[in-house]
């Protein structure tokens, strides 16, 4: 049972909803932009409660899609227009630093 969103948890998907349409972060960023936690946590938040948010714009530091979402994740990308590097996300072009300017 996933009970609700911890106070870390919410934290998490409110970065998660500032990233831009066509921008990623990391898991590892995210968890660097908060200041706590580390990818494996930010991870799991995802896993558990990251359905309501763009769930598709927090990935691996490699730039793979989430796991088992491969294919749904790449036609977010395409439409959102994120740069790709075949079945990647270009991680130099579209990762996102967490500027607040950058959300208008």
């Amino acid at each position: 049972m996933r009970g609700d969103p911890t106070e870390f948890a919410e934290r998490v998907l409110d970065v998660v909803e500032r990233i831009p349409p066509g921008r990623v972060m990391a898991y590892g960023d995210v968890a660097e932009f908060l200041g706590e936690g580390g990818p494996r946590q930010v991870g799991r938040v995802m896993a558990l409660w990251g359905g309501g948010v763009p769930w598709w714009r927090v990935i691996r530091a490699d730039g793979s899609p989430p796991q088992c979402h491969e294919q749904r994740a790449m036609r977010h990308y395409r439409a959102e227009g994120t740069p790709l590097r075949g079945e990647r996300v270009d991680m130099r072009l579209a990762r996102w630093p967490g500027d607040a300017a950058e959300t208008d």
